[in-house]
């Protein structure tokens, strides 16, 4: 049994009327009224803000989760990299240096707060200005 629909006047200017018409077709719709229908049901979607992979072309949400996954890897082989390089300069200065325990783990709650207050944005002149006496 069919569902029951509801009849009412629409008024839309001349321009919307010809594009439902050229548009219908090529959305595989077999009416106008069926064409309306899914926009309102789409924008309806779009505004309330639900899972835009719903009102998103097939193609194009398969792009950006390639694009979005090819991003997460390339940042992914990036840190490591730089982990790997960070870990070579650690222990660099940890054959040539004589720190003791209660400094390294002072150095290391100042360097989280450091990090912390400035998200991430640190810099050389700014660790060689503290070791030096600064603030």
């Amino acid at each position: 049994m069919p569902r029951e629909k509801i009849k009412f006047a629409l008024r839309m200017s001349p321009e919307t009327q010809q594009l439902v018409k050229e548009m219908y077709p090529r959305d595989n719709c077999r009416t106008q009224n069926e064409f309306i229908e899914k926009a309102i049901q789409f924008y309806a979607g779009y505004v309330s803000g639900q899972d835009a992979c719903e009102f998103l072309p097939a193609a194009l949400t398969a792009a950006m989760r390639g694009t979005i996954r090819e991003s997460e890897n390339r940042i992914a082989r990036l840190l490591f990299k730089l982990a790997v390089e960070l870990d070579m300069v650690m222990n660099v200065l940890a054959a040539g240096m004589e720190i003791p325990q209660e400094d390294l783990d002072r150095l290391r709650g100042r360097c989280v707060r450091d990090v912390k207050s400035t998200n991430g944005s640190i810099s050389l002149k700014d660790a060689v200005d503290y070791q030096r006496g600064g603030a």
